[in-house]
């Protein structure tokens, strides 16, 4: 279950502090919670799912009963929205012709294996 909670704050871009903070979750829940020795109570579990506009469903299982598709369009919208950069960067790709997104694509893949490395 913590890898759908790590996967969510890297899509959002928060940490784990970030959310403990804006849902009033103590971050020893969410520590305790990564280390295996407990699981959030429902109540805090519905906390974490509204915080990221998923369902609980989704945040336990990394699932949707009928709408996973939705769901994942969801959170990336609210994923871009959340983050300024990103929100630029799908700006200006709105507008750039296909042959210039190919030559950024292969850009951040060259960073990506930039960082990588080091």
């Amino acid at each position: 279950m913590y890898e759908i909670f790590e996967q969510l704050l890297a899509l959002k871009g928060v940490t784990a502090y970030q959310v403990a903070k804006e849902t009033g979750i103590a971050t020893a829940t969410l520590s305790d919670w990564k280390r295996g020795r407990s699981t959030p109570k429902q109540d805090k579990l519905q906390k974490i799912a509204d915080y990221f506009h998923v369902s609980l469903t989704y945040l336990l299982t990394g699932k949707e009963n009928s709408s996973s598709e939705n769901n994942e369009a969801n959170l990336l919208f609210q994923t871009i929205m959340n983050r300024e950069n990103l929100k630029v960067l799908l700006e200006y790709a709105l507008r750039a012709e296909d042959s210039d997104l190919l030559i950024v694509i292969e850009m951040l893949k060259a960073l990506e294996k930039k960082g990588k490395s080091h």
